[in-house]
């Protein structure tokens, strides 16, 4: 059953907004009306959350991202209509913090629009800094625990690479990733 939405999530233009920035970039997994280059600022995309089912297992744990604290992200701003937003949202919070774990805190937070400049309220899933999942690993970790995970959605590698081509193709360069990926030969 999907619950009802709080008018709060919803943004004053009665839609639901979605930040997007590492796999629902190119795989978000919900209708939406629009897909929307934006901008959030105080949040950066980072190698920072293990994952042990995903892109890796419990024995070979391999690396997801997550929003952390400082900075800015470019990504996707995907505008979803007002009376879809608990079956997204509802969706959402299954994929992001699977088994209700909560590795992910959803938030709400102010993200700007690239292509009209308009500020929209959004939904994104932080990293969470209280979990054991989280990490801050090097460089150097990061690719040689992405290179060696492969969990139900597949290679770690795969992750990385598809989210830098996306990426790319959005005129984005992420030099935090472009690295990571140098160290594993796929840049």
């Amino acid at each position: 059953m999907t619950r009802s939405v709080a008018p709060a999530a919803l943004d004053p233009d009665g839609h639901l907004y979605v930040f997007g920035y590492g796999s629902l970039i190119w795989q978000p997994g919900f209708a939406h009306l629009g897909a929307h280059p934006a901008l959030l600022r105080g949040f950066h995309r980072r190698f920072c959350l293990w994952s042990r089912l995903y892109r890796g297992t419990p024995e070979v744990p391999g690396l997801v991202l997550g929003l952390d604290r400082g900075g800015a992200c470019r990504g996707v701003a995907f505008r979803v209509a007002g009376q879809d937003a608990g079956a997204v949202l509802d969706y959402l919070d299954a994929r992001e913090n699977i088994g209700g774990e909560v590795v992910y805190t959803r938030r709400l937070l102010p993200v700007r629009l690239l292509d009209g400049g308009r500020m929209v309220r959004a939904v994104a899933y932080v990293a969470n800094r209280g979990h054991p999942a989280y990490c801050r690993p090097c460089p150097e970790t990061a690719a040689a625990a992405i290179a060696r995970g492969t969990g139900q959605a597949g290679p770690n590698r795969d992750y990385l690479l598809n989210t830098v081509v996306h990426l790319r193709a959005m005129g984005v360069r992420d030099g935090g990733l472009d690295r990571i990926a140098a160290l594993l030969g796929g840049n």
